[in-house]
């Protein structure tokens, strides 16, 4: 069975940190491009990162570059987002997701994604 499985979301205070995590079970990930997404209620999913199947090549959203990293251990089957300097505009809940269609396109589009977490929230208030 497929699995993608998201952790490390929380309460977090302005300009602080969190690291989320992905690993994946009943598959290995080093075929798919990763990416993370976010959602707040009444809005639309919207692409944070993604990253090739090698990790040479990564996408960022500009209201997160510079801030955010993505990373993954192919040997653990893990993939990393390291947020800094959050904001409460990034209170959301955190999808991972992998794709099988190949290469790492210039936006991180959720339609090109496969399969999915169940999601982790973060929130980010004082």
């Amino acid at each position: 069975q497929v699995r993608l499985v998201e952790s490390g979301g929380g309460l977090v205070q302005p300009g602080g940190s969190l690291r989320l995590s992905c690993a994946a079970s009943g598959f290995t990930l080093d075929r798919y491009v990763i990416a993370w997404f976010r959602q707040v209620p009444g809005k639309e999913r919207e692409g944070v990162s993604c990253i090739s199947t090698s990790g040479s090549r990564t996408v960022y959203a500009d209201s997160v570059k510079g801030r955010f990293t993505i990373s993954r251990d192919n040997a653990k089957n893990t993939v990393d987002l390291k947020m800094n300097s959050l904001k409460a505009e990034d209170t959301a809940v955190y999808y991972c997701a992998a794709s099988y269609l190949g290469g790492l396109r210039p936006m991180c589009v959720v339609e090109d994604y496969q399969y999915w977490g169940q999601g982790t929230q973060v929130t980010v208030s004082s």
